[in-house]
């Protein structure tokens, strides 16, 4: 069974969605309908940069959801593919709840700016960061939590864990992996502590926001970052959990594991680069993993799919 998969901030990349919006109209057309429902012009960002405005939160959020919407559009007209269920890294949840049904387009684009903006100004109000721990035990992992602040952002497969804490937490966090031998502690070049009690003033400003926009069923399971677990049929009860998800930690390998549970055994990620599909294929390397990033990938997922 095939599971669809967002992907999350970071991936993004100059010139993303171009080659799918001039090869197909209705496509070129999703990219102007969120220029118009954003009042700036994110197409012209996505196709042409420059990298450094793509990298700001409020921008490289909806830029990342509109570029993986197109993907998934784009292999709907070309092959198309009823998914058993879908799921996302963080922004990529939003992504997924939409494929679902779950709430429309215009309602995602601005939620994602929003929520973009308001995790950028947590970032500027207290200077924090992230650290990548590769290789630790979970003793080694609770070690390094306990002793340095920091807590757990990303689970991203066993091996692999992203921590949240302030830049004295997270130099601590470096040097105490260090002393206990884990493999590797590389600190991240993101904009601050996300998925941490850091976030917890975006958490709350992100509230009405989702207070004043209609979530319906999702059409098919949506697995959630914070649960791992497929979301309710509940509007309200979704609402709650993407709230919690600001600042909880997402876990993406129990997302992964449900999609298996599932019965998903091929995973098409959606959206600039391949981040996801090679996390999946940590977690578990007899899945199948496709991509849909561009024209290429396309035409390549679309056959393999076929």
């Amino acid at each position: 069974m095939d599971i669809c998969i967002f992907a999350g901030q970071g991936a993004q990349v100059p010139g993303m969605g171009r080659d799918f919006a001039e090869a197909d109209a209705e496509l070129m057309a999703l990219f102007d309908k969120a220029n118009a429902v954003l009042g700036f012009d994110l197409k012209k960002t996505c196709f042409e940069g420059p990298a450094e405005e793509l990298t700001k939160s409020n921008v490289c959020q909806p830029a990342i959801f509109v570029t993986s919407y197109a993907a998934y559009l784009a292999l709907q007209k070309r092959r198309p593919t009823s998914f058993a269920a879908a799921a996302g890294l963080s922004l990529g949840e939003w992504g997924a709840l939409c494929a679902a049904g779950v709430l429309d387009f215009d309602s995602t684009l601005k939620v994602l700016e929003a929520r973009g903006r308001f995790m950028q100004e947590a970032c500027e109000a207290a200077p924090s960061g992230m650290i990548a721990i590769v290789g630790a035990t979970q003793g080694q992992l609770e070690q390094v939590c306990a002793t340095s602040g920091c807590t757990v952002a990303n689970i991203n497969s066993s091996a692999q864990q992203v921590l949240s804490g302030s830049k004295d937490a997270i130099a601590a966090a470096a040097a105490i992996a260090k002393e206990i031998g884990i493999k590797r502690a590389i600190p991240l070049a993101t904009a601050g502590a996300f998925h941490s009690p850091f976030m917890a003033p975006a958490r709350e400003k992100l509230a009405p926001v989702l207070d004043a926009i209609e979530f319906s069923a999702p059409k098919f399971p949506v697995l959630s970052n914070v649960t791992g677990k497929p979301h309710s049929s509940d509007p309200g009860a979704i609402k709650a959990m993407m709230l919690e998800q600001v600042t909880g930690t997402t876990n993406w390998a129990a997302d992964v594991e449900s999609a298996k549970a599932l019965g998903g055994t091929r995973f098409v990620e959606f959206g600039p680069g391949k981040v996801l599909s090679g996390l999946v294929k940590k977690i578990d390397a007899s899945l199948e993993t496709f991509n849909v990033g561009d024209l290429a990938s396309l035409e390549a997922t679309a056959a393999a799919l076929g």
